[in-house]
């Protein structure tokens, strides 16, 4: 499996791009984790309002019981009490409800600002980038083999662009028909270039014959 490619300006850009991904998933990360804490912070009245709610509802609920605790006191005389407590719980229920809603208002919407950006990397950029690994380790392995170097110069004649391809010889295809050993050579190291990839290396550890030139 090859990573990178061979040649310096391909390697270098594909380098630099895999840096800025990695930087690009870092901000953006970085972004939803601040605005999680930027929303968590509308939490704090909710909390306030549940402590005070709650501190409230206690103090009225002793001063009930205490009343309730002294002889001959009928009942009546605490029940406003009673009731004050349970509407001072009611308020620290109600702080407690807006910061759940504040806490998962603050998880959607930094989940979110995460997600798309990376949901963008996942469709756009990693199947180019899988898909070029894939080809690269391909055509690496066939390309110092012979019967691999008819593939790789088939697939270039498949899928090059018909300009790079006359440049290499207006009768590259019948050539290449005939089984030119010089076309083949060429039309496999456009291939390889294309994935920048160095050149097939011959038997002698030179590069193929030169008749058919690649611009």
């Amino acid at each position: 499996m090859k990573l990178y490619a061979d040649r310096a300006p391909t390697a270098l850009r594909q380098f630099l791009t895999d840096v800025f991904v990695v930087a690009w998933v870092y901000v953006w990360v970085r972004l939803g984790m601040t605005l999680f804490d930027l929303i968590q912070k509308l939490a704090v009245p909710g909390q306030k309002l549940e402590s005070a709610g709650t501190g409230l509802a206690d103090n009225l609920k002793n001063a009930g019981d205490k009343i309730n605790g002294v002889p001959g006191v009928p009942d009546s005389v605490a029940a406003p009490f009673t009731s004050a407590a349970n509407a001072a719980r009611s308020l620290a229920d109600a702080g407690h409800q807006q910061q759940e809603i504040v806490n998962d208002l603050a998880w959607i919407l930094s989940v979110l600002m995460i997600a798309v950006p990376v949901a963008m990397l996942v469709l756009v950029w990693l199947p180019l980038r899988i898909r070029w690994i894939r080809r690269a380790g391909s055509a690496a392995r066939l390309r110092n083999a012979t019967a691999g170097r008819d593939l790789l110069a088939l697939r270039a004649l498949a899928t090059q662009p018909l300009g790079k391809l006359v440049r290499i010889d207006p009768e590259i295809a019948a050539l290449w028909r005939r089984g030119d050993k010089q076309a083949v050579e060429a039309l496999a190291t456009l291939e390889l270039r294309s994935l920048g990839l160095r050149p097939a290396v011959t038997s002698l550890g030179e590069r193929p014959a030169t008749r058919l030139e690649i611009n």
